[in-house]
């Protein structure tokens, strides 16, 4: 236990980050940062869960103390996705040392499991804000956590230049891709399109024959 907080249930992590989800084939996993949001978060859930579809949310400690956070953050795991720490807020830690890192992560650490009321409950991956890796990895191992880098991002935060829905759509069908770990976003603004096009894209993948899993790592893996 390292700063009063048990691991987060990675296995075996290293501090490398991983960018190749798990299985063989058609596979990729769906990740999704800076949540839980009131504005979308809720829509996206009811998105995946007609298809049957399972993803990562790595979420941001403010998020999920926002309002609504912690009823949607709750309704993430009870719907049995996974939840991977973002860090407490969007601070960039490039440039933190260790000890800056490692109080952040336990801190967020603390605010998933005291919200979902359990002290244990798995927070297996880390994805460092901003893909600003920095020092992040072998903290990310001490608490047990495996670092989660970038993957195919679909470029639809509010800095990116083109963020309509048919611009997201070829995105995600290109970041969709066997062996992928994909990057989009349900929180850090509105994200209206991105739902929009993750409501488009998986079933056409689905139909094509792909499977979504998790990155690989984490906790064990079970298939």
């Amino acid at each position: 236990m390292s700063r009063g907080v048990a691991p987060g249930g990675a296995t075996r992590p290293v501090p490398a980050p991983v960018e190749e989800a798990r299985g063989t084939g058609r596979t990729a996993a769906l990740t999704f940062d800076d949540g839980p949001d009131p504005r979308q978060t809720g829509r996206l859930l009811d998105v995946l869960g007609a298809h049957r579809v399972t993803a990562t949310f790595c979420v941001v400690g403010s998020s999920v103390l926002a309002p609504g956070g912690a009823a949607l953050l709750r309704r993430i795991v009870a719907e049995g996705h996974t939840v991977a720490n973002h860090s407490v807020d969007f601070d960039d830690l490039g440039a933190a040392t260790e000890d800056e890192v490692e109080a952040r992560l336990a801190e967020t650490l603390r605010i998933i499991r005291t919200t979902l009321g359990d002290p244990h409950v798995p927070v297996p991956y880390f994805r460092a804000p901003n893909g600003s890796v920095g020092r992040t990895g072998p903290v990310a191992v001490r608490l047990g956590m495996q670092p989660l880098g970038l993957g195919n991002v679909i470029h639809d935060w509010d800095a990116c230049a083109d963020r309509t829905v048919g611009a997201l759509e070829d995105r995600l069908r290109a970041a969709v891709s066997p062996g992928a770990v994909v990057l989009a976003h349900d929180g850090g603004g509105e994200r209206a399109s991105t739902v929009d096009a993750v409501a488009t894209v998986v079933p056409e993948k689905i139909a094509a024959g792909f499977t979504f899993t998790l990155p690989r790592g984490g906790a064990e893996e079970l298939r």
